[in-house]
């Protein structure tokens, strides 16, 4: 269904409060993929539609809600043509049958080095007083946050060379940001490029933006000059970048023979179960790399929670998988009405905790443990000087983590996140303590709730210390979705505010505090 003109509507929210905090004033901003249908084209995969952005203002004790349509480029094609004629990841467009042949030609010539679309769809990213809509592709939109206006289209690869780039960056003390992507052979190389924008321009350049002050910071060259890894996030500690080169690969030759093959660009991720997982510390001051080699089990990661350093280790938390089975769990053909009891994943995700030690006895035995913290996780040196690490498990079952970002690169204590078990829809939201492990849960019959975003209340001096947002639809015929809002530190509901229109399941998303808003037009 083609609900555009509807999802443009403002509304104010029908609300059923107890102790909303008065403090709790801004916008909660989310992205995810909202129109699967265009004409008589659908997508094949649910993390290809049309970006929706959708917010909840918090004023004054009152909650509007807003959504409308990313008008990308993509956007503006297809409904235009009222069919799909941009590729995404898992969905191949081609031309229409009645083009001519040299119309043909032309398309399968220039897909040989696909321009990506800009289907924005991931995740928000603030960059000064600016926000942009993002996703993996060289492509980002900057929007409005307050109307959800679609402006101008920002690339990447106009600054440095990365094809593709995360949509989870991090951003230092000074709000510059800091994100990695991938150059595709540039110069006969491949490889992973971190790269700063910084959050303003010196004042005689205040007409430029900041992206034409982007510079790489440091490359990490591929382990394959035609396989680089797929990542979808990295880590950050005080002094460290986290990079984990997963055997999750891009075939690069295949990608480049996608459309005349007839496959999507998924095709071309495979899963090496017989390679090793690679980690890579690059120090943030001189921009070398560790030299020693950290290395684990294959694996699949997504999210990064967070990492710290310790007593000479560095210690990262990611969220990891045995297989690559749960993006194949979202082809839309598998999204039918009895998803949730008859789709299950073959891995369950696993919160693992990795402790690897930077500074050790170099003179150390081949197979001793070299990690000297109070864990279960091991880092044991091997005949050829390499370090095989082991993980400690934190839990079982969550995804899509969020942690309270002033302790971002921190020691911390507290993870939100939503559960999702053996199927890949989630059930409920957990706050997981990662030192005792212990679990507190939200959940209600027939409710997915979204990524659950921490806002911290005005002067916390605890981690926990404000609220826990998130957006929840319901399965249930006639019952309408709503945005929760949990204390965090009890994670016991404040309140909720009803919306009476079909809210769509979204993936990331941002809280922006209202002294960070522009003057707000009405």
């Amino acid at each position: 269904r083609n609900y555009t003109e509807l999802h443009q509507k403002i509304q104010k929210l029908h609300q059923v409060y107890s102790h909303l905090p008065t403090w709790l004033q801004g916008v909660l901003l989310r992205n995810g993929p909202g129109m699967h249908t265009i004409g008589d084209t659908k997508y094949n995969h649910w993390f290809d539609g049309l970006a929706l952005l959708h917010s909840f203002t918090f004023k004054n004790g009152e909650v509007y809600y807003r959504s409308k349509y990313l008008r990308s480029d993509t956007y503006n094609c297809n409904i235009e043509a009222n069919r799909i004629v941009v590729s995404e990841f898992g969905t191949m467009a081609y031309p229409d049958p009645c083009k001519n042949i040299f119309a043909k030609a032309f398309s399968y010539l220039s897909h040989t080095i696909p321009e990506f679309t800009d289907n924005c769809l991931i995740n928000i990213m603030k960059s000064g007083d600016d926000y942009y809509a993002t996703s993996e592709t060289n492509f980002i939109r900057k929007i409005d946050p307050q109307t959800l206006e679609t402006l101008e289209k920002v690339d990447y690869s106009k600054y440095v060379a990365v094809n593709l780039a995360t949509s989870h960056p991090h951003y230092d003390s000074a709000g510059n940001i800091l994100n990695m992507g991938t150059s595709i052979v540039d110069k006969g190389r491949t490889k992973y490029l971190l790269f700063k924008i910084p959050s303003s321009v010196p004042e005689k350049e205040k007409k430029k933006s900041c992206f034409k002050h982007m510079e790489v910071v440091c490359s990490i060259p591929s382990r394959s000059l035609l396989q680089p890894s797929y990542y979808h996030s990295f880590g950050i500690t005080e002094n460290y970048i986290v990079f984990i080169e997963q055997p999750f690969k891009l075939d690069i030759v295949k990608l480049a023979t996608a459309y005349i093959r007839g496959v999507n660009w998924a095709s071309c991720l495979a899963f090496h179960k017989e390679d090793k997982t690679w980690f890579h510390f690059v120090d943030r001051k001189t921009k070398k790399e560790v030299s020693t080699k950290f290395y684990t089990d294959a694996m699949v990661l997504y999210h990064h929670i967070n990492a710290y350093e310790e007593d000479g280790h560095v210690v990262f938390d990611i969220i990891a998988y045995k297989d690559n089975s749960l993006y194949d769990m979202f082809y839309l053909k598998k999204l039918n009405k009895d998803f949730e009891e008859n789709n299950k994943l073959t891995s369950i995700p696993t919160c693992k905790r990795f402790v690897v030690p930077l500074q050790y006895d170099k003179d150390a035995e081949v197979g001793s443990n070299l990690v000297k913290l109070p864990t279960s996780a091991t880092a044991v040196k091997e005949k050829d000087g390499s370090i095989y690490c082991q993980p400690e498990i934190l839990c079982e079952g969550i995804e899509l983590p969020r942690v309270n970002y002033d302790y971002n690169g921190k020691k911390y204590k507290y993870v939100y996140a939503t559960e999702v078990q053996w199927s890949p829809v989630p059930t409920k939201i957990a706050k997981l303590n990662v030192q005792t492990k212990e679990i507190l849960h939200w959940g209600e019959e027939h409710c997915w709730p979204s990524e659950p975003i921490f806002v911290p209340s005005p002067g916390a001096r605890e981690e926990d210390e404000g609220v826990v947002l998130t957006c929840v639809v319901v399965s249930e015929p006639n019952k309408a979705p709503f945005l929760l809002i949990l204390d965090a530190k009890t994670f016991k509901e404040l309140g909720r505010a009803t919306v009476n229109v079909e809210m769509h399941l979204d993936l990331h998303g941002v809280f922006i505090p209202q002294n960070d808003l522009e003057d707000e037009t009405e």
